[in-house]
């Protein structure tokens, strides 16, 4: 037995709205055998635009039953037979999240007569219920009601049931099946093509653009679990209206995962992501010469116009560093920016600093120890190689670091022995950020390091 549904609602979500009109026909495969249908009362207010939509008003539905009122006859109408709608998750969400609100749990087997239809009538333009409807010369009455769209969604599965020469609707209810849990517009074969291998993975609209990019350390199996579940939250129910099919990069590790990633989000900046899209600061430590000849040091947002010296993910970890290197090297708090109240900086009254801001050192002498600090950050400069597994047995990838400018990775032989340079120039460039500089320094100091080797290289220092 069958139980054909159609809902109208106040809005998308199934935790922010609430069904305003249900109507269930259940259906023996041959004819339908009862129906019910009722208006629902909210218990909130219609938004306009839906109530424009539906024609369904806040007047209309003052005097319904409430759901939970009608929740024992829609539970048992429903317990024992197959849901099916058109785009059956978004009407099994609803009606499931407010079962159990009112003490049922609804557990049953589901059919998407949009799913069903690009399979047994394949090559429409579209599979709206309205669009499809007409192509294949069913009358629609009432439409946006939920008594009119769930006939309309009777007389459908009807045409499929006697269309469906290779078996499509028994393949979709066998045990196992994932098919009811994707989004309707993507197939399954396009599912089953998905790689279970770390990488990077996007869903893709109509229109072929990316509306969400994430990583994963096996993305077949991190791809299925955005669908799994009741669907409630507002993204989850996005990703079933929207997604059109799936795309993906295999990166062989999850580091290099995580950088594409991040790469990818600033790059397509899709609509569904959200935790990676705030702008990171990136703070660089600099050095200049004042008006008076003196070397001096100060912190300072990276710019592209700026080239610093070394880069820190925060303000506080560069003025860390730095006062550390203030009292290795015997420098001036005050000419580095991190002292700036009047009279002597802290280190002369700590014996630290010779007096140059009491003008008891010349100014040689001070540059002569400035200048012992600046040529040991340029000789400090290197450029990582961080090797690690590839997209297969046969390969290795190569992330290439430069703290503070440069971030990249290629895929080489595992038979061919590393030429670093070659390396670099065949590297795909990513657009550094703070969280790769994060995840990569923790990699190149030795803390997160399992799994790869780290090669160093110092590099010419230009500046």
């Amino acid at each position: 037995m069958y139980a054909i549904v159609d809902i109208e609602t106040t809005g998308g979500h199934p935790t922010q709205n609430r069904i305003t009109e249900l109507s269930i026909y259940v259906h023996d495969g041959v004819q339908v055998v009862s129906h019910f249908e009722t208006l629902v009362n909210p218990e909130i207010p219609i938004p306009p635009y839906i109530q424009a939509f539906t024609g369904i008003t806040n007047d209309m539905v003052a005097s319904a039953p409430t759901f939970n009122q009608i929740a024992q006859e829609v539970y048992a109408t429903l317990k024992d037979n197959i849901f099916i709608a058109h785009n059956v998750n978004f009407d099994h969400s609803f009606i499931k999240n407010q079962l159990v609100e009112a003490g049922f749990d609804l557990n049953v087997k589901k059919l998407c007569t949009v799913r069903l239809s690009r399979k047994i009538v394949p090559g429409h333009r579209s599979y709206s219920l309205g669009n499809i409807c007409s192509a294949l010369g069913i009358q629609l009455q009432n439409r946006h009601r939920a008594g009119g769209d769930a006939l309309a969604t009777v007389k459908l599965f009807e045409h499929l049931m006697a269309n469906d020469t290779e078996h499509h609707i028994d393949d979709s209810l066998k045990r196992g099946s994932k098919e009811q849990q994707l989004p309707p517009n993507v197939s399954k074969a396009d599912f089953e093509k998905l790689p279970k291998a770390p990488g990077v993975y996007y869903f893709v609209n109509e229109n072929g653009l990316a509306v969400y990019v994430g990583k994963a350390k096996n993305i077949r199996s991190r791809v299925a679990s955005h669908f799994s579940g009741n669907l409630k939250s507002k993204q989850k129910q996005n990703f079933m209206r929207d997604i059109y099919g799936f795309s993906f990069a295999p990166t062989g590790n999850e580091l290099l995962a995580i950088l594409l990633e991040s790469h990818e989000i600033r790059r397509l900046w899709p609509n569904e992501n959200r935790s990676q899209k705030k702008v990171s600061q990136v703070y660089g430590l600099y050095d200049y010469l004042d008006q008076n000849s003196k070397i001096r040091f100060g912190i300072d947002k990276v710019r592209k116009e700026l080239k610093p010296l070394v880069t820190f993910g925060s303000h506080a970890a560069a003025l860390q560093y730095l006062n550390s290197m203030i009292d290795v090297y015997g420098l001036c708090p005050k000419l580095c920016n991190s002292q700036t109240n009047t009279g002597p900086c802290i280190s002369v009254k700590n014996e630290i600093c010779d007096g140059y801001c009491l003008v008891q050192e010349n100014v040689a002498d001070y540059n002569a120890k400035a200048q012992a600090f600046f040529d040991q950050l340029l000789a400090d400069k290197k450029t990582y190689y961080v090797v690690g597994k590839g997209r297969s047995y046969k390969e290795q990838s190569v992330v290439v670091y430069e703290p503070g400018s440069f971030v990249g990775y290629t895929f080489v032989s595992i038979k061919e022995q590393l030429d670093f340079d070659q390396v670099k120039d065949s590297c795909e460039a990513l657009k550094i950020n703070s969280l790769m500089e994060s995840v990569l320094s923790q990699v190149v100091s030795g803390e997160k390091s399992k799994g790869f080797k780290v090669y160093t290289q110092l590099r010419m220092a230009i500046h």
